[in-house]
């Protein structure tokens, strides 16, 4: 069974710890899983929903109230499920989109003056993306292995991209003494 990036990243965070909807929400944020994946808050009971009616997790106790908080667990099979998808996200690299690459592949619509603005504007942006990263790593309590590598993972494209970006934008400098 495949999961989708969305369903996968709510099974393993309640593989990680049995919780609730509002709980995820929290970690969610907190480790600001919005920036690598679409779970928005919404879609949050909507993933929980269809991952208990496929067996891939289930409510240990029934709430007593009706507004009761209904704490989800991990079966076995949504163990060996989520296993499985992340094994083979983990070792099959796959294109992912990149919207840079079409507007590098549209440079003739572009000033050399236009494409140096865009690139120190983009710069800025990630030097800011790669600092709030950074104090979003450092302010969490100590991270889960899986939560630290996410972290290591993007910074690490995050840096790459800057490194880039400096020399394109140096490039471009050089260029037009």
């Amino acid at each position: 069974m495949e999961l989708t990036p969305a369903e996968l990243t709510v099974l393993g965070l309640i593989i990680e710890r049995p919780q609730h909807g509002y709980d995820l929400e929290q970690v969610i944020a907190q480790r600001g899983i919005r920036q690598w994946t679409d779970i928005g808050f919404s879609s949050i009971y909507y993933l929980l929903a269809k991952l208990e009616k496929r067996g891939l997790l289930h409510v240990a106790q029934a709430p007593t109230a009706a507004k009761s908080r209904r704490v989800f667990h991990a079966t076995t099979r949504g163990r060996e499920v989520a296993s499985r998808n992340a094994l083979r996200l983990v070792a099959e690299p796959r294109p992912i989109p990149q919207p840079l690459l079409v507007g590098l592949a549209n440079l003739s619509l572009l000033s050399e003056r236009e494409y140096l603005q865009a690139l120190r504007e983009r710069l800025a942006r990630i030097e800011a993306r790669i600092g709030a990263v950074q104090a979003a790593r450092e302010a969490q309590p100590p991270l889960p292995p899986a939560a630290d590598e996410v972290f290591s993972y993007s910074l690490s494209l995050m840096e790459a991209e800057r490194q880039w970006l400096a020399a394109r934008a140096r490039v471009s400098d050089d260029e037009q003494d």
